[in-house]
This record gives C-alpha cells, structure tokens and sequence, in this order.
C-alpha cells in the first residue's frame, strides 16, 4: 500500500507512524547496546574511568596550558582523592547493561534522526527533503561533538571538582559507582543534546515558535546561565570557565544566526 500524504492522514495515523518510529529507533539502541557488550572492558576501562587517572588527556592539557599562560601548576592535577565502590548487590550489574544501552543510543544516534526526519519530512518542502543527507550529517557530527565535549572537558572538571571539594578532612570521598557513571552518562548525554540546539532553533522557527528577536532578547539571560553551568562543573579559576563557556556561548549565537536565515527566508516566499 502506498504511504499516504501529510493531508491525507488522520490523527490516528500519525500516532501509529510516531509508534513505529518509537519501535525502530529502540530497536537500533538495543542492537548497538548488544554490539558495545563485546567491548565492554574497552568501555569501562579506558574511556569511563579515565578521568579517574591524574594523566588524564584533560588534566595533562590543563596543566601545560597553566604552564604557558604563567601560573606554575595553579591548575595541575597531581591527585584525585576518592574511591569508586559498588554498596548494592546487583549494582554492577545495572551498571553494565545501562551503560551498554546508554552507549548503544549514542552509537544508534544518526539511525534515531533518520528516523526523526522521515517523521517531520512530509511537513517540509520538497526541496527541504532533498537535504536529508545534509541533516542527518550535520546533527550527528554536532551530536558528537558534544559528546566529546561533555566528556573530555565537563566530566573531568566534574569528577575534579567533586573529588577536591570537602566540608571537613575528618570526611572522606568515596562515591558509589552509581553515582559516579551517573554523572558521566548525564554529562555526555545532556552536552550531546545541546550542541543540537541550531538543529532545534531551525525547526522552531521554521514553524514560527522562535525568531531572531526573541533569541536576541534573551541573550543576556542564556549567558548568565552558561557562566552559572561553568561555574558549577568547573573548578574555581578562570580559565577553565572560560574553557567551558565559550562553546556553549558559541552555540547560542550559531542559533542566533540559523534563526535569522530561515526568518529571512521564511519571509521571503
């Protein structure tokens, strides 16, 4: 049977075609999640607890940027006082297959926005839907970029911050393994999601929900909460501030930007 038009289906249709989306797209994680079990040491190993390690990639950068900028070690990390413990009995085990479903979603990410572009497609313009190769492209490449944000610049500082930080010597850090992935996953996943954010600002003003002149307006009130998010994950220096706040502030302004061009556009037919 022939797929139908955007006018010709029903309410009823669309939900069944945001089921089927649903479906497929989870499927595509689990298939990934399976596929990351069988690097799973990899996983763990090497790319989670990394940041655990003073010679870590961020660390060692940091502290030869310290170096060059003159401030002697001011921000070398020679130490990370804390221990990871498990404190439930199957914790490792809900650790282990959430964190495979978690790395399945980030490998099945450009599957899931195919899946989303063929969902919002009918509603675009012919020419629109020829960019599809375009999209799905730039979406995942800004996906992954803040993934690689999130995890070699958030979640160090993070871990670092959590590690150093204490109300008393008489306390000491030891953090469940819960807690501990669950800040890497939240870190990675949440930076992944907003380097989306020109993708989102496209479509929002392409449906007339956002223009230039709101996401002008608010601004100042976008930067006031990206210092505040830097100002939370880093430690208390300058320049790792800056560090994080810069890209984030970067991507607010691309947004500015792909706001005006579809407005401008959008007047223009």
């Amino acid at each position: 049977m022939a797929k139908k038009s955007l006018n010709e289906m029903s309410f009823l249709d669309h939900l069944e075609e945001l089921r089927w989306l649903l479906v497929r797209s989870t499927s595509a994680v689990l298939i990934m999640a399976a596929v990351t079990y069988f690097f799973s040491d990899f996983i763990f190993d090497t790319i989670i607890f990394a940041p655990t390690s003073p010679n870590f990639f961020t660390y060692t950068f940091f502290c030869d940027l310290s170096h060059q900028l003159g401030f002697a070690d001011s921000i070398c990390i020679t130490e990370l006082p804390f221990v990871i413990q498990n404190t439930a009995m199957e914790g490792q085990v809900n650790i282990f297959i959430w964190t495979c479903i978690t790395a399945g979603f980030i490998l099945a990410f450009p599957f899931i926005l195919w899946e989303l572009w063929k969902f919002i497609s009918p509603a675009l313009y012919e020419k629109e839907r020829k960019n599809v190769r375009v999209f799905i492209f730039i979406a995942s490449i800004l996906f992954f970029l803040g993934v690689l944000f999130g995890y070699y610049v958030i979640v160090p500082m993070s871990i670092n911050f959590c590690a150093t930080f204490t109300i008393s010597k008489m306390v000491q850090n030891q953090f469940t393994i819960d807690s501990y992935i669950g800040m890497i996953k939240t870190s990675v996943i949440a930076s992944g999601l907003f380097f989306e954010l020109p993708i989102i600002i496209y479509f929002l003003t392409k449906l007339g929900l956002v223009t230039p002149t709101f996401l002008r307006k608010y601004r100042k009130y976008s930067v006031i909460v990206v210092l505040l998010i830097s100002a939370i994950v880093t430690p208390p220096d300058v320049v790792s501030q800056i560090i994080v706040a810069i890209p984030m502030l970067l991507i607010y302004e691309a947004s500015i930007f792909i706001s005006v061009f579809v407005y401008k556009n959008k007047k223009n037919v």
